[in-house]
């Protein structure tokens, strides 16, 4: 199998205080991985950390072990932060379009990778819309304000704009937890879209979710992965105590 991310005894830290503890997992390409657990898990966390956004926090620090994606390894000090945010692209929980038009939300990106030409833009706004789900909604009021579109389009809107610039990896924390079960569902069936082009990581407190959309499932506990496996298995046939307590709903 062609794995797109490689974690291998992952530590870190925000502080002194240690929230991820010898984390390894092989995340498989063009699939959708899903990350489960209780609230302080670390699920969060450890998303953020292939990215490196959690180095926008001055504590936060990775302390032992390696990410790779592709085989590169992304905790290196030359790694070019603004590239690698490129290739693995992110939407949070919270819908966040920028206070522009429904265009510009989606040709940001491009603009601020050098690109000018419009023609290139528009193909590039059409085609990020298309792929999240969003296009026939706004295609005849792409100057409208992204503002004006409903909570469940402005996160697709979000996706948009985090595909725009063909990245390989999506991550996605928490994309629903702000959204009417309707928007969810579009979501959902967008998610499975998605993944014929993009490997997607997505955390979510939702285990119905997590069981419907994705391929593979991490169950982690206390900064841990207790369970990693195909989805279907872990739902009907958890290896873990801990794990099958969680998704009966014994705690957490």
């Amino acid at each position: 199998m062609n794995h797109a991310i490689q974690i291998e005894h992952l530590d870190f830290c925000y502080g002194t205080q240690q929230v991820l503890f010898d984390v390894s997992m092989n995340i498989p390409a063009l699939q959708v991985t899903a990350l489960i657990g209780p609230s302080g898990c670390g699920k969060s966390t450890l998303l953020r950390c292939l990215n490196r956004i959690n180095d926008r926090s001055s504590d936060a620090r990775v302390t032992s072990g390696s990410i790779k994606i592709h085989g590169i390894d992304i905790m290196r000090p030359d790694i070019d932060l603004l590239q690698l945010r490129r290739h693995v692209g992110m939407v949070f929980q919270k819908y966040n379009p920028f206070p522009k038009s429904i265009f510009e939300n989606v040709a940001y990106s491009s603009r601020i990778a050098g690109i000018k030409d419009k023609a290139k833009l528009n193909e590039i706004v059409e085609t990020s819309l298309r792929d999240a789900a969003l296009w026939e909604d706004v295609k005849d009021r792409l100057q409208d304000s992204a503002l004006g579109l409903s909570v469940g389009q402005q996160q697709r809107l979000c996706i948009a704009r985090a595909i725009a610039n063909r990245p390989e990896i999506l991550l996605m924390d928490e994309p629903c937890g702000a959204l009417d079960p309707l928007a969810t569902l579009k979501i959902e069936q967008l998610i499975q879209g998605l993944k014929k082009s993009f490997t997607i990581v997505i955390v979510t407190h939702n285990m119905a979710q997590a069981s419907r959309c994705s391929d593979k499932t991490a169950f982690m506990h206390q900064g841990k992965v207790i369970e990693f496996g195909d989805t279907t298995a872990l739902f009907s046939h958890p290896t873990e105590k801990q794990t099958e307590q969680y998704i009966t709903g014994s705690f957490g």
